[in-house]
């Protein structure tokens, strides 16, 4: 008993101790009275402290800050918390989304070097892969060398349309040239003519020499000598005569005429248009022709006369300029022309050749992050084969599924506040409404729901939202690719910006492409 008393006086703080009597230390303790003893043992007033004490002042000035200050914090979080509730429209169903590029190679080659791994940052034109180049760059000395011989090809080629020419030159003289030939042989015949009759005439005197002479010789009026010389001049100018008359003959055949001309008619007796349809003429004529049709030209009639064909050819220049037609012949000789096309040909291989060396390189096509890597050096990879990801760090936005019930008052435009779940409340980031898909969630997923069956139960559908972000920096802030975003849109405020107020942006002023490929 005596220790149960001791700890009901420790408890007060002008407690004294009390010294049990020698009869109550000698009896037994019993647990049926020890409970009564102890509630009897000390009433209140035997220690001397009152029942209840007043309270102090100070507590009630600390409750009444404690409360106040709850109060104010309170209100500070609750109110713009309810005004928020009351001025916007919100979905828990939003994500960050945004463009992924895909990097795959242009040519099959063999993986040498891979200078990038996943989440490496990388810029527009970083090399990320390097392929094989030794086969594309012996492809581009083929090429190369392919190019010089087009190139000789073509030098060959306008140097034989310049010999054509140069050839068609001479043979215009030639023809030309021909014509003037007859002219001259017709003239030789009229001199060769003349020369006949006066060898002619030198004959009959010649003869009437050598009858006076035989006259004369009978009456012993000349010597025999004398007779003789005469006898000789007749049979010298009988073979001058003969050799003159050959000559004309001769000089007739050459011009495609008869030896002996039509009775009635004089040995000088030619065609007027001789000069035109003379055989050599005619000849000079088809090899000038064939020379023009080798440059391009087409055949002309064959009964045209050098004259006539030639006239056709100056037409072809205002000024009648033939040495400015064939000038302008060449760069159409059908030589030339295949000669260039084959060059052409070259170049563009090699330009292709270059171009798919070029593409050993497989670059970054966009600022961003590199992602899903999943190519090695040593790997063969082919055209198309995706080797890793690059994802933008700056061309991102949120995917808002709003409810059907939540779209009436939204519109292009709209300010949005963004709590994305990674930052929380620390960090809110501005948006603003750019566009609405054209169709729910449910009609776009891959297996859309066939209500026609009869088995259609309503339910509230759900239609993408996509909400640019306004000045939004990666460094600052980084938001990665699906991460949970609570968007507040403040639907009751004016919306601004390009297709404010709208549900539809309107239609993009683009380039046209061509309805048919060009032939």
């Amino acid at each position: 008993m005596a220790i149960t008393t001791n700890r009901l006086n420790e408890n007060s703080p002008e407690a004294t101790p009390i010294s049990p009597s020698p009869a109550v230390a000698s009896e037994p303790e019993h647990p049926a009275t020890a409970g009564h003893f102890q509630a009897t043992a000390s009433p209140p007033g035997a220690t001397g402290q009152p029942a209840s004490a007043p309270m102090h002042p100070l507590r009630k000035w600390v409750l009444l800050v404690v409360t106040v200050v709850g109060l104010t914090v309170g209100g500070y979080f609750l109110v713009p918390w309810v005004v928020t509730m009351l001025t916007t429209v919100s979905t828990d169903d939003a994500y960050v989304n945004g463009h992924v590029t895909f990097v795959a190679p242009r040519v099959a080659g063999q993986v040498t070097k891979v200078l990038v791994d996943d989440n490496y940052r990388v810029r527009k034109g970083d090399l990320l892969v390097q392929l094989d180049k030794e086969p594309f760059q012996v492809q581009v000395d083929l090429k190369r060398a392919a190019v010089q011989v087009a190139e000789g090809n073509l030098a060959a080629a306008e140097a034989q349309a310049r010999g054509l020419e140069a050839l068609a030159r001479a043979q215009r003289w030639k023809t030309q040239t021909a014509s003037e030939q007859v002219n001259n042989q017709v003239a030789l015949l009229g001199a060769r003519v003349a020369a006949l009759k006066t060898k002619e005439a030198t004959l009959e005197r010649a003869r009437a020499d050598f009858e006076r002479g035989r006259r004369l010789l009978q009456t012993a009026s000349t010597s025999r000598e004398d007779f003789d010389q005469r006898q000789q001049d007749v049979r010298v100018a009988e073979a001058s005569a003969n050799q003159a008359r050959e000559e004309v003959y001769q000089i007739r055949v050459f011009l495609g005429l008869a030896p002996q001309p039509e009775k009635g008619k004089d040995l000088t007796d030619v065609p007027k248009d001789l000069d035109q349809t003379f055989s050599a003429v005619r000849t000079s004529l088809a090899d000038l022709l064939q020379s023009l049709a080798q440059l391009g030209l087409p055949l002309g009639s064959t009964n045209l006369t050098p004259k006539e064909a030639i006239e056709e050819f100056r037409r072809r220049d205002k000024d009648g300029d033939i040495d400015r037609i064939l000038r302008g012949l060449i760069p159409k000789v059908p030589a030339v022309l295949q000669a260039k096309a084959q060059l052409a040909q070259a170049r563009h291989d090699l330009e292709q050749a270059e171009l798919n060396l070029r593409y050993c390189e497989v670059v970054s096509e966009i600022d961003g992050a590199v992602t899903r890597r999943n190519v090695n050096p040593g790997n063969n990879v082919t055209i198309g084969q995706s080797l890793m990801a690059v994802r933008s760090l700056t061309e991102i936005w949120i995917d808002a599924n709003f409810k059907e019930t939540q779209l009436a008052d939204l519109r292009i435009g709209h300010r949005v506040k963004l709590e994305v779940d990674m930052y929380g409340s620390r960090k809110e980031l501005e948006g603003r409404i750019t566009g609405f898909t054209m169709g729910t969630g449910q009609t776009l997923a891959l297996l859309p729901p066939q209500n026609a069956t009869g088995n259609f139960v309503k339910i509230v559908q759900r239609l993408p939202v996509r909400i640019e972000l306004t000045d939004y920096d990666p460094d600052q802030a980084t938001l990665f690719v699906g991460l949970s975003v609570t968007p507040y849109v403040y639907y009751k405020e004016a919306p601004s910006g390009p297709n404010a107020g709208q549900f539809l942006q309107q239609l993009t002023q683009l380039p046209q492409g061509l309805a048919e490929p060009k032939r």
